[in-house]
């Protein structure tokens, strides 16, 4: 492939529908960081994600911006990283570098156009990148934009493997 995508792999848990939906909004917008840990092993139990882990150097949750942390108070992605691999979760190695508008409504094409530039790796820190085996997780994947932009920049600074770990994934009709 002349353009191989940044992603090697990417798992998910669930299909993002009832009740999943409602459990994630209570983590994500609702201050309730207890439902961190079910969802946690839920994302562990589905198929491989466990081989996944163990092959990893790093695990990097996407990153909020400065403006969406405050908001809600936590990172529900980092809180969900730490439950898969605490020893091996490294947050602000990825960088969120500026705030963008909710990506739930935009289209594909306007979530990429939207992400371009938002990521970036912490400069004292690229050497934790080069050769390194990465799982990226989120908690909602709707069209990969997200991971697809995160990807792209540790894969620009030497990543050897980058797989992705999410929670729950919307239908393609839904993207």
């Amino acid at each position: 492939m002349r353009s191989p995508p940044p992603l090697d792999l990417c798992l998910t848990a669930t299909a993002y529908a009832w009740p999943w939906t409602d459990l994630i909004a209570q983590l994500k917008f609702h201050q309730q960081a207890g439902w961190a840990r079910p969802l946690g092993q839920l994302m562990m139990s589905a198929p491989w994600v466990e081989d996944t882990l163990t092959q990893a150097d790093r695990v990097l949750p996407i990153p909020l911006s400065a403006e969406r942390l405050a908001e809600r108070g936590y990172n529900q992605s980092l809180l969900l990283a730490r439950q898969l691999s605490a020893s091996k979760t490294a947050p602000g190695l990825l960088l969120r570098t500026r705030h963008t508008p909710a990506q739930r409504t935009l289209p594909r094409a306007e979530r990429l156009a939207n992400l371009t530039g938002a990521f970036a790796i912490d400069p004292l820190r690229i050497s934790e990148i080069r050769g390194q085996r990465l799982v990226l997780v989120d908690d909602v994947m709707t069209s990969g934009a997200s991971l697809h932009t995160a990807a792209q920049v540790l894969r620009q600074a030497g990543a050897a493997h980058i797989s992705a770990v999410v929670l729950a994934r919307t239908e393609a009709d839904e993207a």
